[in-house]
């Protein structure tokens, strides 16, 4: 069984054939499935994926959006964190790639969400884009209960300080790519323990999608090819991936 620990299946991308994209996911062996919400007009399609689809939600302010979060919008997470159960808050981070948006703004957000995720003894789910070591900063100051670094492509010794802080690494699309070297050696190196598989679909296509949308069936033949950097059988990555996203997120079954 395989478990994707990032998939958007609310997106609107899905709006027109998410019952076959669910359908085709389950044939594929990707038997459960984590939502993580990015906005306050989200949390409630997070939330009807877990009803119609037996999906597991996460629900959290995305650091891209940081221009439509308002306070209260802090308000409703803890609402929903205290009445839905959610496996985790996220997706929360930093994201430092995409230009123009306000740092002093993220920070604001990921350190109040940080605090929630203290205050409700639950993980959390990363974005770090070009922001791992201002990530680390924070997590050494709120030292949540460990979670996953999403679409991990820092350095070796950067994952080793996630793991030390009680992160899995999370792994997709974008280690399909030959010329993806660094984040390849990564996910051949790195313990085996500490990696999770992800799709993060509809975003971060496989390189045999050629940019088309994303969907969680992937999943598996993502993991064919990390089972081939690693030189281990498919069998063993499902095993140890899905035990190790159990591992770091208690409420999935």
């Amino acid at each position: 069984m395989w478990i994707d620990t990032h998939c958007h299946l609310d997106a609107p991308e899905f709006a027109a054939d998410r019952d076959e994209v669910v359908a085709a996911a389950r044939l594929a062996g990707v038997q459960q499935i984590v939502v993580p919400a990015v906005s306050e007009a989200t949390f409630a399609d997070a939330l009807t994926m877990r009803t119609r689809y037996g999906c597991f939600p996460a629900f959290g302010l995305h650091p891209i959006y940081t221009a439509v979060h308002r306070d209260e919008h802090l308000l409703t997470l803890q609402h929903y964190l205290e009445q839905h159960q959610p496996v985790a808050v996220g997706e929360i981070g930093l994201d430092f790639y995409v230009p123009n948006l306000d740092a002093t703004r993220q920070v604001e957000l990921l350190e109040a969400q940080l605090k929630l995720a203290r205050d409700f003894d639950l993980p959390v789910l990363l974005h770090l884009r070009r922001a791992q070591d201002p990530l680390l900063k924070y997590l050494r100051k709120w030292r949540v209960k460990g979670g996953i670094a999403h679409a991990f492509n820092g350095s070796l010794q950067q994952a080793e300080v996630f793991i030390s802080l009680g992160f899995k690494l999370g792994f997709g699309g974008a280690m399909t790519y030959s010329g993806s070297q660094r984040i390849r050696k990564l996910a051949r190196d790195l313990p085996l323990e500490a990696l999770v598989m992800e799709t993060d679909a509809p975003d971060i296509p496989p390189a045999w999608l050629d940019r088309q949308r994303n969907q969680p069936s992937e999943l598996v033949r993502m993991a064919e090819v990390l089972a081939e950097l690693r030189g281990i059988s498919l069998e063993e990555l499902a095993a140890a991936t899905s035990a190790n996203a159990r591992a770091v997120l208690p409420r999935l079954l």
